[in-house]
């Protein structure tokens, strides 16, 4: 008697039908929301096939949305060596990976959403909290460790606002080495030096 309910496992078919699923459980969960059982059961597969193509929910994440890079790939090179020239090696390599996408870039449209669809930027908010954030507050030896983080995330923000999504000719006439020499100090403070903020 033929199985029903799951689709063999292999081939492009299940690996994209495994891909819709999770943008669709993305869309409407959440990225905290979404699980990898819910999602192979969206695609009807196994969750063992969903782990075997994408491993972890992060990985799928950025497979489904088609990301520019994956956090837990990058986030090694920008904080293992250490707090010294962090500020810059962050711009470097957001610099870096958005110019190497050119003009076919998924990620520019998923911001776009989030600007304009409350599900969009909560389900953007969950991811970047999750796989991004997180790791580089752990990894800051200072006082407010959210805030400087946050602060960080609105300096990027701007550089891809400014560069790639409104395309300010100055920022996008600007070399990497500006870019890198420019906002990377700012950044830096940001995450080592004394905020100087004002208190209460």
């Amino acid at each position: 008697m033929a199985r029903t309910g799951r689709r063999p496992g292999g081939g492009s078919g299940t690996q994209e039908a495994i891909l819709d699923a999770a943008r669709a459980a993305f869309s409407e969960s959440g990225y905290d929301g979404a699980t990898i059982r819910g999602i192979a059961g969206k695609a009807g597969v196994d969750p063992a096939l969903v782990h075997h193509y994408y491993g972890t929910k992060e990985q799928l994440f950025v497979a489904a949305m088609e990301l520019p890079f994956d956090p837990s790939s990058v986030l090694p090179a920008i904080l293992e060596p250490g707090l010294d020239g962090i500020g810059e090696r962050i711009v470097r390599l957001m610099v870096t990976i958005w110019d190497s996408a050119g003009d076919y870039n998924p990620f520019a449209a998923l911001l776009r959403s989030a600007m304009t669809q409350e599900k969009a930027a909560t389900m953007f908010r969950e991811f970047a909290t999750r796989a991004i954030f997180a790791n580089v507050v752990k990894a800051i030896d200072a006082d407010r460790p959210e805030l400087r983080t946050g602060m960080v995330a609105s300096q990027m923000a701007g550089l891809i606002m400014t560069r790639y999504l409104l395309k300010l000719p100055a920022m996008v006439q600007a070399t990497p080495d500006e870019l890198v020499a420019g906002i990377g100090p700012t950044l830096q403070r940001y995450l080592t030096a004394p905020l100087d903020l004002p208190s209460g």
